[in-house]
């Protein structure tokens, strides 16, 4: 008989022995890391009454006998550890105010998977399913997006993730503007004439270089900061643009194909970059520009300027038949599974051999399972991860 408990998962034994294709049966003990209690209402992509970032050593206790205050500390790890599961964003096609589609708003076929974890299907037919996990921080600083095609006449969608550093409000102004801002720019770009072609990564730069400084001004925007991480899905191309660490990883007739690459100091030419402009790289718990920062590009970071930069790199890839899916996520998942691992857990989960939650199915299971895999191999960031299937 199984457990009563409202969500459970797989163990982390049962999903590293799926990734690596064992033969025994995966029949070990199960772990729970979602409360028994019901999981709050779905939201948006980020969380609104985030409280400002505090150092461990300064957390104020709550009141109250010892007993309490353990009791309240166990139940506050428990909610870190909760997978939330968000609705997607919309925008007006009116206004192009940004709006949380409903689930019961919309017929069986697009949703219908219960409010749990839902994987969804685009107006384009693209099926995704996403995640976000606090894991073991004590406030939520990722934000992600997924926007309505973007362009002339809509021939991309838009899929990105935002990892915050120094406080939340850099990564939730880039999941208010950018896609708003690129879908403008493009819609520019692509009616000058060229003899060159399309310019993707001019227009990507001028996109980020203008959603930057329109918080240029905000209160502590010298300290706060956030990668950024963009991926455009066309019928013939995938476009990513990418400044910070998260990743992109394609899944290409079974093997993992990197579609990014991540923007840490100790890079060669990034290293090289820094040290031009007069900065440094220094090695206080892992390689950091100026002893700060562990990126070496980022929207914001003004204090790190010309040291960090918030230009994109990016990488435009031909689509193909082999083509599988694509997961983008932020570094929270990244630190701890390798591009191959993250490919075949994927695979496994869309292929029906790691047995999903109530209510999830397809993209939404398989990206819950990775955030679940990530967290046990002991992830201390926030981990955000969308899964898209391109067949």
């Amino acid at each position: 008989m199984r457990p009563q408990t409202s969500y459970v998962s797989l163990s982390p034994a049962s999903l590293l022995f799926l990734s690596t294709n064992s033969h025994t049966q995966a029949r070990s003990s199960i772990y729970t890391f979602i409360p028994r209690s019901p999981p709050p209402p779905m939201s948006f992509m980020h969380d609104e009454t985030r409280q400002p970032q505090q150092h461990d050593s300064h957390v104020k206790m709550t009141s109250g006998s010892a007993k309490e205050t353990a009791l309240h500390a166990r139940r506050a790890r428990r909610n870190r550890l909760q997978i939330n599961r968000h609705k997607s964003l919309s925008l007006n096609a009116e206004d192009g105010r940004l709006e949380n589609l409903d689930p019961d708003s919309h017929s069986s076929d697009s949703f219908g998977f219960g409010e749990e974890g839902m994987s969804e299907r685009r107006s384009d037919g693209l099926d995704f399913g996403h995640v976000s996990v606090m894991g073991r921080r004590r406030v939520m600083e990722d934000s992600m997006v997924v926007a309505p095609p973007v362009g002339l006449a809509g021939e991309f969608s838009f899929f990105a993730v935002y990892d915050g550093h120094g406080g939340a409000d850099v990564a939730e102004s880039c999941c208010q503007r950018l896609h708003i801002c690129l879908d403008q720019y493009l819609e520019k770009a692509m009616k000058l004439p060229s003899e060159e072609g399309f310019e993707w990564e001019k227009v990507m730069a001028e996109c980020f270089r203008s959603v930057e400084e329109e918080f240029a001004d905000e209160d502590n925007a010298a300290e706060m900061g956030s990668t950024a991480l963009v991926v455009l899905v066309g019928k013939e191309e995938l476009v990513v643009a990418n400044c910070g660490d998260s990743r992109a990883v394609l899944c290409r007739g079974g093997a993992a194909v990197p579609l990014s690459m991540d923007h840490k100091p100790d890079r060669p030419d990034e290293k090289q970059r820094i040290e031009a402009a007069g900065g440094n790289i220094v090695n206080w718990n892992g390689w950091r520009v100026q002893g700060v920062l562990a990126t070496s590009r980022s929207l914001g970071d003004y204090s790190l300027k010309p040291y960090v930069i918030s230009e994109p790199e990016v990488m435009i890839t031909k689509r193909t038949e082999s083509d599988d899916f694509l997961v983008i996520a932020t570094d929270g998942l990244w630190d701890v599974l390798c591009n191959r691992v993250v490919c075949q857990v994927v695979k496994n989960s869309l292929g029906g051999r790691i047995e999903p939650r109530p209510h999830e199915t397809g993209a939404s299971a398989a990206a819950a399972a990775l955030a679940e895999l990530a967290i046990s191999r002991g992830s201390g960031d926030n981990i955000s991860i969308i899964v898209v299937k391109l067949k």
